[in-house]
This record gives C-alpha cells, structure tokens and sequence, in this order.
C-alpha cells in the first residue's frame, strides 16, 4: 500500500506530501492545479521516461519519494533482501527515491540504495498501476485480453501444461531441422569418412607398433656390423685357438695343482674360475646373437615402408601413433551416427507425432477452459455495465482460431463492445468512447478483482465524459473496487468523489509572482466546500452547499 509521497520542484509543485490510507481516496481541484503533475510523479516511481522539462524552472533537481508498506507483499521483501535492496531497519516498508537532473537524466534510490530504472521498475511492478481513461495498459492491447480472461478463469496451470507441451514440440523442430541440415551434407561428408575409415582399417594400427618399428629399422640397418661383433667376439672370447677363455682355463688348472701347496692360492682361483664362467656364459651369448643376426634386404624394405605410412598418417591427421587410434575410433563412431541418421530422423518424426497430439489435446483443454471463463466473464461483466447505468450493453469475448499452434494457445481472444441495442459488437479497443471504455474498465475490475494483487490503484480521470446517473454508479463502483485494495482517483465529479474515503484537494497558488501547487487533505466541512465548488463551479451558495451536503451523506451512507 501507498503510504506517503512526496513531491520537490516538480514542474508547479514546490514542496507537496501526500498521506494516504486504506480505502478510497480522491484528488480533486480546478483544471490546471497539478493534478496531473501527481499522477506523473507517481508514473516516475513506476520507470516512466522523464522530461527534460520536469524540473521546476529555477532548481537545481526535482525529487519524487514514497513510502510503501509491504506487510502483505513478503515475497517482494524476500526480493529486496535477495538483491540487497531490503532497508535492514524495517524490512516490512519500502522507500523508494527518484531525482530528476535537468538534463533530463535520474537518479534511483531504493530503501537509500543507489538502484537502476531497470530495479525500480521490477519493485513497482506489483505495487501498483495507473489506469488512465483509455486504459492504455490493458483494454486497448488486445494482446493483454486473453491473459486477463486466463487469471479471471483459473486457467494457470492449463497454460503451464500447454507450454511445456509447445516447448517440446519446438525443440523437436529444432533437432528434426538440424538432422535434416545434415543429411543434406551427408553425401560429402560419407565419402569422406568411408575413405578415411578405409585407410585407417587398411593400415592395421597397433598400440606400440611405431616404436617397435623404429627399433627392427635400427637393428636392420646395422645388421652386418652388430653381426660381425658378436661372432667376432664369440671366437676371441671361446673359439679361437688361444681364445681368452683356453688361456684361463689352463691358468686355473695350474693354481688348482698347487692350492695343496700354497693355500693362499685358494682365492685367486676362485676368481678366476668366476671370470672362466662369466666369460663362456658371455661368449654363448654373442655366438647366439651372431647367428640370429642377419642382414634381410627385403625385411628391411617391409620395415621402412611400414614407417614411411605410419609417418604419412601422422602428419595427414596431425597426432601421434595414439591419436591415430583415438582418431579412427571417433571417424568409426561418426560413420555408424550418418548411417544411422535415417532411421534417428525417423525416431524423431515419430516424437514429433506424438508431442503434436499431446499439445493439441494440451491445447483444447486450454481453450475450453477460455472459453468457459469467457461465458462467465461476459455475464459479470455486463451486470456490472448495468450497474453503470448501461443496461443495454454487451460485452463479448471473441475467439479466433490460429492456422497454427502458437505459443498462447491455439486461439486469440479479443474483447467486443455494444453499447446501445441494434448495434452490432465491435472490437472495444476501436469502438467504445473514452467514457464507455471507462466504465467497462470498471467493470471489469469489479467483476474480476483478482485478475492481479496490485495492492494499489490509481485512476486518472477515468470518469472523463460521463455525468449523472452514470457518474454515481461509477463512483460507487471505485468504492466497492476499493474494498479490498487502495484506490486513488483523479476526478472532476462531485458523484465520484462524495464516495471517497478520504479527499485532498489540490490548489494553483501565485504568490510573488512565482506559482506553486498547494495539497490540502480535507475534513468533513472542507469536503462539503469542495464538492460544492465541484457542484457549482464558481457560483458557490448556501444551495451548492447544502446539496453537496447531501450528496456526501447520501454517498457514505450507500457505501
């Protein structure tokens, strides 16, 4: 709820604070006062664009502040906690600030946060709206109609449903729509993976193949000479005559004839017994070596032709022996997806059918419940017209079946207006005068008060061009608006506003040559006084006043 604002050098309007209540409150006063100049501080608060010439002539800045009372909103204050905007003091009000530079730029505060436009719009949000006599927000954008006919109807979770259901189907679309992009390109891109497939499957890769490879090379190309040496070796070593092992073994059999002798010759012998062992175990070894060893051309040339490919396809695919495997796995895998495309797009036609079906059954659930709200909206709506003083007037909701299913639904729905009999209904958006659409506004918040929780709402001259009787029934249509929520109104009519609550009349005063807007927040005999200039114009007499009188008693009392 809107507790308090206040208003600094704004366009006539030097200094004003405005303390509301619950209820029904209205602003009223001469053409010109500033009244309007509220409404457009208000319109600050909400995000609106600013003007360059808002500012009061001769100040540095303009400044609009209200305090608000979030008792009954603690998801807004949770939010504010959230985004570290909550007022750590008092987290159950709100205060909200906008400075106005000459410029044309702002500043916003939130709970005395430096915050964004952006900010200050989300906080606003679900505090309050403006309805203007055209109802700009909602009425003329046929667009806003079938969500108003959706909250008043109940129809939340069968709108919830249907979008699940219209998400899915697109995002089959979407896969369908890639897939089928692919396969476009799929020829191309199969003979290139059948070749490379062929050629990696052709060269029978092996982990460890390379290295073991570059090593058989090694050995080849030295085969003669590491040959040579072993055999070499093996004769000085073993085989020939005086070989280095005949001459040790004739060396041991000499100290082993005089060990007897001498025993000090026990160890040398056994050293030299030791280095006899290790030498003939050596020799058996290279004579082995020498006789395996043996220069094979033609293995040689296998051996280089199979390095020369493993290097080419190295460098052709850019990676090591490893990644050569990890490489034909991939194009393998990649190879069975474009050959099983054909039957992955027909698997996701298939998906496609169904979620079709499920989203036009989503769907018709969906639009019978909009049009079942549809027939109850239309009767409450044109009671309430009747309340209005406009008993001949229908009110319709027309639906339009869409070729295709959309993301709201299957339909559109906009809503139809006769006033008069023999008339026939026409689009209300296009049809109904300023005090028609007014009043079906009215309507329409009486018959569906909880199309939205705005704990706030401000009508600006929403009675523009109605009188009499019709101004009566409006009035007491804001009271009953006004029963379960605050509602201000800006009006010239003495109807309206004897229903109020509370009244504040707004006053253009010229002192010094300087004009400045002065808010008086009236008491019973003010209220009589100010309904009887309302009544009377400028002609004020002990009649005006004693039917102002009247009208005030008669009105709370009604109400």
């Amino acid at each position: 709820m809107l507790c308090e604002l206040m208003i600094r050098n704004l366009a006539v309007i030097e200094q004003v604070r405005l303390r509301f209540a619950p209820g029904f409150s209205v602003l009223s006063g001469e053409t010109g006062a500033g009244k309007s100049i509220i409404i457009d501080a208000v319109g600050l608060l909400l995000g609106q664009r600013m003007r360059a010439d808002m500012v009061r002539a001769g100040a540095e800045q303009g400044q609009v502040e209200a305090l608000f009372d979030l008792q009954q909103q603690p998801q807004l204050g949770q939010w504010l906690h959230d985004n570290g905007l909550a007022d750590p003091d008092d987290g159950a009000s709100l205060l909200l600030k906008r400075v106005l530079l000459p410029q044309g730029k702002s500043r916003v505060y939130i709970n005395g946060t430096l915050a964004t436009v952006g900010q200050l719009q989300q906080v606003t949000a679900p505090l309050l709206a403006i309805f203007g006599q055209h109802e700009q927000q909602q009425l003329q954008q046929v667009d806003s109609h079938l969500a108003l006919l959706e909250a008043y109807g109940d129809c939340v979770a069968a709108r919830q449903g249907y979008a699940e259901c219209y998400a899915r189907l697109r995002t089959l679309d979407g896969a369908i729509a890639e897939l089928q992009q692919q396969c476009q390109q799929r020829q191309q891109r199969q003979e290139l993976l059948d070749f490379q497939c062929r050629e990696l499957e052709q060269a029978r890769l092996q982990h460890g193949e390379y290295a073991a490879l570059q090593q058989e090379r090694l050995r080849l190309q030295h085969g003669e000479r590491l040959s040579a040496l072993c055999l070499g070796g093996f004769a000085r070593l073993y085989g020939d005559p005086g070989a280095l092992c005949e001459t040790l073994g004739t060396l041991a059999g000499q100290l082993e004839a005089l060990q007897t002798i001498e025993p000090g010759l026990v160890s040398p012998l056994q050293a030299v017994r030791d280095a006899l062992y290790g030498l003939e175990d050596a020799a058996a070894q290279l004579r082995q070596l020498g006789e395996q060893i043996s220069f094979d051309a033609e293995q040689q040339e296998r051996v280089e032709e199979r390095v020369a490919l493993l290097q080419q396809l190295q460098r052709k695919y850019q990676c090591d022996e490893d990644g050569l495997l990890a490489r034909q796995q991939q194009l393998q895998q990649e190879h069975q997806q474009l050959h099983d495309s054909d039957s992955r797009l027909e698997q996701l036609r298939q998906q496609r059918q169904q979620a079709a079906a499920e989203l036009g059954r989503s769907g018709e659930e969906l639009s019978q419940r909009r049009r079942q709200a549809a027939r109850r909206l239309c009767q409450a709506v044109e009671t309430e017209l009747a309340a209005l003083a406009m008993p001949q007037a229908r009110f319709d909701v027309c639906f339009e079946t869409l070729t295709e299913p959309q993301a709201s639904g299957l339909e559109r729905a906009e809503f139809y207006f006769s006033a008069n009999p023999g008339q026939p209904l026409k689009p209300l958006a296009a049809t109904a005068s300023g005090g028609e659409l007014s009043r079906v506004m009215l309507a329409l918040r009486k018959a569906a008060p909880g199309v939205d929780q705005l704990p706030t709402l401000i009508f600006d001259e929403v009675d523009a061009g109605i009188g009499g009787r019709a101004a009566t029934a409006v009035g007491r249509c804001l009271k009953a608006v006004a029963r379960d929520r605050q509602v201000l109104c800006v009006t010239h009519l003495p109807q309206v506003a004897a229903f109020a609550d509370q009244q504040y009349r707004i006053e253009k005063q010229v002192e010094q040559g300087q004009t400045r807007t002065a808010v008086d927040q009236l008491d019973r005999q003010g209220r009589i006084a100010e309904l009887s200039r309302m009544l009377g114009g400028a002609q004020q007499d002990r009649h005006s006043s004693e039917h102002a009188r009247t009208l005030l008693d008669r009105s709370q009392e009604e109400s």
